[in-house]
């Protein structure tokens, strides 16, 4: 690419890139430069929030640049301050290893594993020594580090602040001179912690990197940001049937956001898809299909759309719906609600109960009304809601 198709592609999609003339420069010089990730395994598992900065991280290695993803194995023993109102708990050494095993499985779904380079921030934070760590802290005030939102809002709140808390935008912005990085990504949530490694490199006589982040997109419920403790996440690594079923219910706001933070599409492309048609469903089956194939395969995905026309479009039943044997060895008839429960399907009686006065559960195509319907012993397909469907014999 020239450098004005190389400038465009990184722009996409991006928040803010600070500042974008240092970045300009850097790329015209023509260079390899060093581009910088840094995660803390404190979870193992990857959702859609967390590819749209590794895949803008993919951008800069399809640009022939050096990609650089830190593991903070040393900043987990503290743990990101972001967000928090209170003090996070550590991680033991064990976990924060197996984390960062599955995290680098997942993150290779989108980055090439041959061209990206992997480091452990212990490999120089454990090293630091007392008298390093003074004249690093030394270079930044009390003040500057408390203008972070996160430690102002617990102060104004009178919720504590530990000491070590304070210590980690420093530790992580010695990461940052540590690999000597021409740029760092993050979310829009890491803009503080970016700028304060900026900040160090100048600091220390080196070439300040630019700071490029991302937005955070919201969930499927469209509003609260994408999260596994909000029940309102994608994730990279669940059933294919799962993730396009999920994309198939966000609301038609998301989509344009979606299609250009977590698919290839090109701007252009992404207009035509509106114009063309005038249904956000079909729309939405068109990122679905991307996603589902890019974490899946193009075979998981093509079922996964089949699936979910069959179930939700035409109203047919799923030709590989789950098989369940009747769990009862001394009853021929059971409750509904219980038969539910007892297989599984749903987690109390009562919420067999609401769905039935609901009209949402099927036996062989015919809706039950009555919410002490009793069950036969035999053959016979199951539909709860609008994805539950099961064959019993």
């Amino acid at each position: 690419m020239n450098f004005e198709e190389s400038i465009k592609l990184i722009k996409r999609g991006t928040e803010e890139i600070i500042p974008i003339e240092d970045l300009e420069k850097k790329i015209r010089s023509g260079r390899k430069l060093n581009i910088k990730l840094g995660i803390d395994p404190t979870a193992p598992d990857l959702h859609l929030g967390h590819t749209v900065v590794l895949r803008k991280l993919k951008n800069f290695q399809d640009l022939g640049h050096n990609v650089i993803l830190i593991i903070g194995d040393f900043t987990a023993l503290i743990g990101d301050p972001t967000g928090k109102s209170k003090t996070r708990p550590s991680l033991s050494a064990e976990e924060i290893k197996k984390n960062a095993e599955t995290y680098k499985a997942q993150a290779f779904k989108i980055l090439d594993e041959k061209k990206t380079v992997i480091k452990y921030n212990s490999e120089w934070l454990s090293k630091i020594s007392l008298e390093e760590l003074i004249k690093i802290s030394a270079k930044f005030t009390v003040a500057r580090i408390l203008e972070r939102e996160t430690f102002s809002e617990r102060l104004k709140a009178n919720e504590p602040i530990s000491l070590h808390e304070i210590l980690y935008p420093l530790l992580q912005a010695y990461d940052s001179v540590a690999i000597n990085a021409d740029v760092e990504l993050g979310g829009t949530d890491q803009t503080f912690n970016l700028l304060i490694g900026r900040d160090l490199m100048e600091k220390m006589g080196m070439e300040p990197q630019v700071c490029l982040t991302m937005p955070i997109i919201a969930g499927l419920d469209g509003k609260q940001k994408m999260s596994k403790s909000l029940g309102n996440y994608v994730g990279i690594s669940e059933d294919p049937k799962e993730i396009f079923g999920k994309l198939m219910s966000i609301p038609d706001e998301l989509l344009r956001q979606y299609l250009i933070l977590l698919t290839d599409f090109t701007e252009e492309e992404i207009s035509k898809f509106f114009e063309k048609y005038s249904n956000p469903k079909e729309i939405k089956k068109i990122l679905a299909f991307e996603i589902t194939k890019k974490y899946t395969s193009e075979e998981d995905a093509l079922k996964a759309k089949e699936n979910f026309e069959a179930a939700f479009e035409r109203r047919d039943f799923p030709n590989d719906a789950p098989e369940y044997q009747w769990p009862y060895e001394n009853e021929n008839e059971i409750w509904l609600p219980k038969l539910l429960v007892d297989l599984r399907l749903l987690k109390s009686t009562s919420e067999g109960k609401r769905l039935i006065s609901q009209g949402a559960i099927e036996i062989n195509d015919e809706v039950i009304t009555d919410e002490k319907f009793i069950v036969k012993k035999g053959r016979f397909k199951l539909k709860v809601g609008r994805k539950i469907f099961a064959r019993v014999y």
